[in-house]
């Protein structure tokens, strides 16, 4: 994917990179404004998106809290029904006695139960209010007193009559007929919250039941009105969700209320110990929600407020396309413009194009005339410039094919005039041989093998071996002079005889070592010994090193200044020796420029010496083979 995605973005840009200067400004031009457009116009919505979504936070917490405060004033008046039904001691010693005659009975029921009946019709909002005794030889006096029979199979009795808790706070789906009055009749649609409360303590088996409807004791939640953006839900401690099932909000959408159940399920599992209003954002079949829930501490219960934010969101969204095809459209127009405008600025530069294809051609021109300033004017002033160099440059070219001409006249006169030298020197060692002179026909050897590599100069770079029978020949030469030969040491490894060097590089370096190493009444062995070494991967060194007086320190400061400053410095070619005077001929520093201007400033020659023992010539130059050999490091020669 990574590879294609690549490729894709180097094709475009070879496109790109082939249309004209106008397009590509225009296509930079629309890319510079719809970015920047497109991230903003994205920034500013989602900042509308999410204050809408904390002000739709903020309300509905609101109503969430009212809700919660009417919820816990009915908690606090069927708190105050329950105390005051189970203050009476009467009632306590009525439900554990053995049983009452009439009179007792009648007087029972015209004072402490009368008092309980009022209980419940002052506070109209309380559905039932019920005590229920295990003691079976109690009689039972409707609607407030029953034997624990008729509550035995309710999902909470068991629980409660197990239990130490004073109280147990209970939700129901409906309120069933406990009188069982109408056994065939369906139970009807009537959500209610019980407080259950221990009577006076668990062994005498006797239980409070306050009831009240969710529409009285919840009435935002229970309220009956449609609402399609929202909807309150009651959720109590085993997660049952209780709604108002004349609502159709929760409906309207297939697996909200399950959603609802996992978003709360997740909320409680994230939330602390001190949390009190939490809320979640989710999505149900692509539509955007938000649950807010608070906890009702007594009842061990939450009240959750879900809200629709699709009717926003949907409006957000509307205005935002809306905004962006503006936008788009007033790009392209704006791009429009742009285009005609860069087509009229670019004019003068289709002009300096068209010349420059010309030139290109072969159609030699005299320049360009460019009105006005800026960019454009400097470079039609710069080409003019450039046609006047090259139509100078064409003259002093043709000017030097004739100069070019004569010199190659008299290279082939000066060709002639070896060739005679050639085979006079040829004649004469024959006749040595003749004559039995073996050293002078050495000598005529050397000396003609001299000649031809000075003679034949058909390039700058030779090979070392060729360098190195060049120096062979000119020590067999400069021996016949001396009664005490030079001994000429080599100590190169075989696959370097294939390097290339400076043609006349090393043997002006031996010619300076045998004029001067050694004074006239020395009798020492003459030696020059030559080290061939690899240094890194690219770098070759020459030791041309000799046995002879060597130089005072000051003379070999002078002579590496010289060497270093020699492409600065104005001074006469040549080569300053060991005892200040100039050497004729080529010289040390002509070497030591022709490296560095061939091969570069990092390379060239280098001098050391001690005085009365030797002195040594380091030539640095990089490994680069002219043909074959060598050991894989090696540059090869790409000069043109």
């Amino acid at each position: 994917m990574m590879q294609r995605m690549a490729s894709f973005i180097q094709s475009f840009m070879y496109w790109f990179e082939r249309r004209s200067m106008q397009s590509r400004l225009v296509a930079a031009y629309i890319v510079i404004l719809l970015i920047p457009s497109i991230i903003v116009s994205n920034y500013f919505f989602q900042q509308i998106k999410d204050t809408y979504i904390k002000d739709a936070l903020n309300q509905n917490s609101f109503l969430l809290e009212i809700e919660k405060l009417n919820m816990l004033n009915q908690i606090e008046a069927i708190d105050t029904a329950a105390q005051l039904s189970t203050s009476s001691q009467e009632i306590k010693d009525y439900l554990i006695s053995e049983g009452l005659d009439a009179p007792e009975l009648l007087e029972f029921r015209r004072g402490p139960f009368e008092d309980i009946e009022a209980i419940q019709t002052n506070n109209p909002n309380i559905a039932h209010l019920r005590i229920f005794t295990g003691n079976t030889k109690t009689t039972e006096l409707w609607p407030i007193i029953f034997r624990e029979d008729r509550i035995r199979f309710e999902p909470w009795f068991e629980e409660m009559k197990q239990s130490d808790d004073g109280e147990l706070w209970v939700f129901s789906h409906n309120d069933p007929d406990i009188l069982q009055r109408f056994a065939t009749a369906a139970s009807e649609d009537m959500p209610k919250v019980s407080l259950i409360r221990h009577v006076q303590d668990r062994d005498d088996h006797g239980l409070l039941q306050v009831d009240m409807l969710l529409r009285h004791f919840a009435p935002k939640t229970f309220a009956g009105i449609r609402d399609e953006s929202s909807q309150m839900v009651i959720v109590d401690r085993e997660g049952t969700l209780y709604m108002d099932r004349r609502q159709s909000f929760m409906g309207t959408y297939d697996g909200l209320r399950e959603e609802v159940g996992a978003q709360f399920s997740l909320l409680q599992s994230q939330a602390g110990e001190e949390a009190q209003v939490m809320h979640a954002e989710f999505s149900v079949n692509g539509a955007s929600f938000l649950l807010i829930s608070t906890p009702v501490e007594r009842l061990q219960a939450h009240v959750l407020n879900v809200v629709s934010l699709e009717g926003a969101l949907h409006q957000v969204s509307m205005a935002q396309r809306q905004i962006i095809a503006v936008n788009i459209g007033l790009i392209v127009l704006l791009s429009v413009i742009t285009y005609y405008l860069n087509s009229i600025i670019l004019k003068n530069l289709r002009r300096l194009t068209d010349s420059m294809k010309k030139v290109r051609k072969g159609e030699v021109t005299t320049g360009i005339a460019i009105r006005g300033g800026g960019e454009v004017g400097e470079l039609a002033h710069h080409f003019n410039k450039l046609m006047r160099t090259i139509n100078e440059l064409i003259a002093q070219g043709i000017q030097k094919q004739a100069v070019t001409k004569e010199a190659e006249l008299r290279t082939l006169h000066s060709q002639i005039d070896s060739h005679f030298l050639y085979n006079t020197l040829e004649n004469i060692k024959m006749l040595a041989e003749i004559e039995g002179q073996r050293t002078i026909s050495d000598a005529l050897t050397s000396l003609g093998g001299m000649m031809r590599y000075n003679f034949k100069w058909s390039g700058e770079y030779v090979k070392l071996k060729d360098e190195i029978r060049h120096i062979r020949n000119y020590i067999d030469v400069m021996n016949i002079r001396f009664d005490d030969p030079i001994q000429l040491e080599l100590n190169i490894p075989v696959e370097y005889m294939e390097l290339e060097v400076l043609k006349m590089s090393l043997q002006p370096i031996v010619e300076n070592a045998v004029k001067h190493a050694w004074p006239d009444s020395s009798d020492l062995e003459k030696r020059v010994r030559i080290d061939v070494t690899a240094w890194e991967d690219d770098l070759i060194t020459i030791h041309v090193t000799d046995n002879g007086q060597g130089m005072e320190s000051y003379q070999l400061g002078r002579l590496n200044e010289i060497l270093r400053t020699a492409d600065t410095a104005d001074l006469p070619h040549g080569d300053y020796g060991r005892g200040g005077q100039q050497v004729e001929g080529i010289g040390l520093q002509n070497v030591h420029q022709r490296i560095r201007l061939f091969y570069g400033e990092h390379y060239g020659l280098k001098v050391s010496s001690e005085e009365g023992e030797f002195t040594q010539i380091m030539m640095k130059f990089p490994k680069v083979l002219l043909t074959g050999g060598g050991n894989g490091h090696e540059k090869s020669d790409n000069r043109r």
